[in-house]
Order: structure tokens, then sequence, then C-alpha cells
């Protein structure tokens, strides 16, 4: 073991609903995904703090009209939720809901690099979490009131005469009941792990309940409230994993605001087989962390990009590296893409992407190709080639949430402007407005002065939940100058963390049209800065 300093949050991005398991000396951990496409990844770390990408579980999953973003369909806030991650007998298994198709999802593989085999389980267990018992399998989840079913052997339906009970319930709290749970047998006991709020206050809080039987009595409470002097804001909701030596972590999550869901690492102990979560159900600034047998070194999990494919990999590495669709793996579409309007050139180090359907707004936009942010603050900038484009269309770099903010290049009767437009909230609650005009405000427009390409800039502040975002273009007087300046343009967006997305605010590379079909932009030199601002 090996002593840190403030190694909380971990992977400062976005990664909610984390579970986590170990196999050997290799902790994996899978968290909710959504509406974004491939889904369901998957990371991997050797000491609990530093992770990188190791797989996605799915390409794309039922590829309805609205997981596509047809017409005016869509699934934000929506899609993949609190997978359960186990392994047993040499097997992974993924198992989660997903809330457009009411459905929950089985992936199976025997390599957590996949390939992964798609399965169903019939009905619909909201976060949902696998217990392997022996010869028994066993599914527990639910909200306010959580049941424990058992599967029958081929894990496709509840097994006909088998267990079906209320194990817990909350029934009756007046905000955030029992959820997001997690089941395990440790020493002949069997624990659910919950999420809740407190009934006085919105906190976020973690609850666990013990019984010495599947079917007998399941009695606990809260095991942890606390906001680690961070604005109130709770830490609750993940898995429990042992080390190699014998001992535990909860790897839990909490929020950021519009920046998103961080997993957070705590220590357990374990007094009279009851869990102890810190000190005091508090956490500790300072605590050991597991100490791996020889140094790694860790793929970050946010990058720039080039655009140009990495020589000299193993297919592994490769497959690891370019997971999505043949693209870095940090990159996730905002839904199923339309590969078709994609187009990647890596011997000049642009990607291409199309105009497919007329949209209203950038939320209606297929193929935004997005990263997550960094906590407390973090910038990005990409070079956009609008030389194609079509009048009404827009092309650039935007922040990503229900109330977006975009700096973009936008083709018009008298030609290209660089224009900033954004989304405002009208309320501070994590309840969306959703009368609002989905286009948005435009904020400033500025005629760009030579030739077809800018190169354009946000940066945010996350910091003790300021969520803003600014937006810049580079001011030269040629379009190779390196003697321009950053020049900002149109307001500052705020930002909000809210259910109509559901998830933290994220980079994104766009182009969509709102008159005819048939332009599409280039983007190259994608410039990602990790350092606070």
């Amino acid at each position: 073991m090996s002593m840190e300093t403030e190694v909380n949050p971990i992977t400062r991005l976005d990664y909610p609903d984390p579970d986590v398991i170990r196999v050997g000396d290799i902790y994996y951990m899978v968290s909710t995904t959504m509406h974004f496409m491939p889904g369901g990844e998957i990371l991997r770390s050797y000491d609990l703090v530093h992770w990188e990408h190791a797989a996605f579980v799915y390409d794309r999953l039922d590829s309805t009209p609205a997981q596509r973003l047809e017409g005016t369909e869509n699934i934000y806030g929506k899609g993949m939720w609190a997978a359960s991650l186990r392994y047993h007998k040499g097997t992974f298994y993924i198992c989660f809901v997903a809330n457009d198709t009411g459905k929950t999802y089985l992936y199976t593989s025997e390599s957590i690099d996949g390939t992964w085999e798609k399965h169903q389980i019939e009905g619909f267990y909201h976060d949902c979490s696998l217990l392997f018992d022996g010869d028994d399998v066993y599914i527990a989840y639910g909200n306010k009131d959580i049941y424990i079913t058992q599967l029958n052997a081929e894990l496709t339906a509840p097994l006909a005469g088998g267990l079906h009970r209320l194990a817990v319930s909350d029934a009756g709290h007046p905000g955030l009941g029992y959820e997001g749970t997690h089941f395990y047998k440790i020493n002949g006991k069997y624990y659910l792990f919950f999420i809740h709020s407190l009934r006085d206050r919105w906190m976020r809080t973690e609850a666990c309940f013990v019984s010495d039987s599947v079917d007998g009595e399941f009695s606990g409470g809260d095991v942890l409230v606390d906001d680690r002097g961070y604005c109130g804001q709770g830490v609750a909701q993940g898995g429990i994993v042992d080390t190699p030596d014998g001992r535990w972590y909860a790897v839990l999550f909490q929020d950021h605001g519009a920046v998103g869901r961080i997993p957070v690492l705590v220590p357990v102990t374990w007094e009279a087989g009851y869990p102890v979560f810190g000190t005091d159900r508090r956490i500790p600034q300072q605590f050991e962390i597991p100490c791996p047998k020889q140094e790694h070194t860790y793929v970050p999990l946010v990058q720039s990009d080039d655009f140009r494919d990495m020589q000299g990999l193993s297919e592994e590495k490769k497959r690891r590296r370019y997971g999505c669709y043949g693209l870095k793996s940090v990159w996730q579409f905002n839904h199923e893409p339309d590969l078709r309007l994609v187009e990647q050139d890596p011997e000049r180090g642009v990607l291409w992407i199309g105009t497919g359907k007329i949209c209203r707004s950038l939320l209606q936009a297929p193929n935004i190709l997005t990263q997550r942010m960094l906590f407390p603050g973090c910038a990005a900038e990409v070079t956009v080639d609008a030389g194609t484009l079509k009048v009404g269309d827009y092309a650039g770099l935007c922040a990503l949430q229900g109330c977006y903010g975009m700096a973009a290049v936008t083709r018009r009767d008298d030609g290209f402007y660089i224009v900033m437009r954004g989304r405002a909230s009208g309320n501070d609650s994590m309840q969306a407005k959703t009368k609002e005009p989905l286009e948005g405000t435009e904020w400033e427009a500025v005629r760009l002065g030579q030739g077809c390409t800018a190169r354009l800039r946000i940066e945010a502040d996350f910091a003790q939940m300021k969520d803003e975002a600014r937006f810049f273009y580079y001011n030269s007087d040629s379009d190779n100058s390196d003697s321009g300046t950053w020049q900002q343009i149109g307001t500052v967006q705020k930002l909000y963390f809210k259910l109509d997305h559901f998830a933290g605010c994220r980079f994104g590379l766009f182009a969509y049209a709102t008159a005819r079909t048939g332009g599409r932009a280039g983007f190259s030199g994608f410039k990602y800065d990790h350092k606070a601002l």
C-alpha cells in the first residue's frame, strides 16, 4: 500500500453510477453512458486511482429511430443506465436497462476486450445488480421498493417458482428513495448498497443493508453522509471491491455541477460484519491506496487528436486505442452515428462530417463527436474547414448539454461568418424548461475575414460549480499566421446539469444543416488543454 494526498475525485471526468470489480490484480469499472455511442465504456486500473479506457461493450444498441436521431426524435437523458459488472467462471457480464426501449440487456464476453455477445432478460430491472451465488443467480433492483428476483440458469427470465421478494423499502421518502442497488455476498452474508437522499434536504447519501440469507430480513442504514466540503454535494452510489491483500474500497460518485458526476474513492473497513465507510461516515482527505506490482503508463481518458493513425500498434492495442468506429476511444458520438456522413482522411489529418438532415438546432444534429470535459477547468480548440458548407449550415465546436453553447462557422448568402450561439436555461433546477425554443440565441456574428477556415476555442470553468464557458476565434491576417490573437465572441454561456441530458458537459465537433443537406466540414488539429484555467 502507498499513501497519497487528495486523490479525489479520481478521474475528474463524468463517469456516473460506477460499478467496479477486480480480476487478478486488475480493476475494471463500468459507468452510465446514456445516449452516447459507442456505449457501455469499461475502464481499467491497477491502483483504483488512475484509470484508462479498456473497451466499449456495444457500438449500437437497437438502432431505433430515436437512437439514430431521426427526424425530431432523440434519446437524450435515456439510453444505457447504471450497469452491473460481474466476472463469474471465466465470463464477464454487463447488465443494464435502457430507459428509451424499456428493456434489460445482458452482454457477455470471455475477454474484457470483447467480442461482447448481446442478450436480453425478460422484464425491466431499474438500477439492477447481478449476484452469482453458487448455482443460483439473482438480480436486485428498484426505486424506493427494492426487490430481489431469482433468474433462470440461462439468465433470460425470472426462474419459474424461484425467489421474488421485497427486500428493502424506502416508501414514503419525500425525495430520492433507495435505488442504485449493488448486491454482494461476502463471507456468507448478503449486502445491498443503495443511494438515496436525506429526508430533510437534498444530499446524496450511501446506505447499506445486510442479511444472513437471501430470503431473510435485511437491516441497516446510512454508511456515508459526506460532501467532502464541496458545495453540499453528497457522495454515493457505486460498487465496492477488495484488493489482493484483503483491503476494501468503494468507488462512488459525487455531483460536480455541469461537468457531471465524478467517481470518488472511499476506504472501507468492517466491524462485526458491517461496512464502515471512511472515518465516522466521512471520507478522509488522505488514506492508503493499493500499490501495483509494477509501474504502468496510463493512456489519458481525454486527449488531443490530429486525426492521423498511430503506426506500429498491435491488433489488441489498436482495437483499444481506436474503439470509437476507428476513431480514438476518447471520443463518443452524441447518438448512434451515420457513418456514411463521417469520413477520415488520415493522410491530411482531417475528419469530415457531413449534413444528412435539416435541423432546428444543434441538439438535433447527428454525428456530434464528443469528449468529456475535465474538472475543475479545461479548454479545447479546433480548426474548421467550412469551404464545402451550404448556405444555412453550421460547423464548429460546442459545449454540449441541454443549455448548450457553440462557436461555429456558418455560411450565409453573402459569405462566411463566425457566430456564437447559446441556449439559456431560465431556471437553476435540474428540471429542464422544455418549452424554450431549441434554436437558442445568436449572440454575435463576425464576418470571416479571409478564406473559409477558422480556428475556434472554448474555455470552461467548473470550479465551485461556477459552470461557465467562453468562446473564442483566432483572429489573424492569414490562415496560417501565428501572429494573431484569440478574440472572445458572444456571451459567457452558463452551463447546467439537468435531467434532459442527465450527463456532464462535453466538447463536441459538429456540422448540421438548417436549409438543405449535402454540405460538410473538415476538422483538424483538435487540441485538448487539461490544465485548470
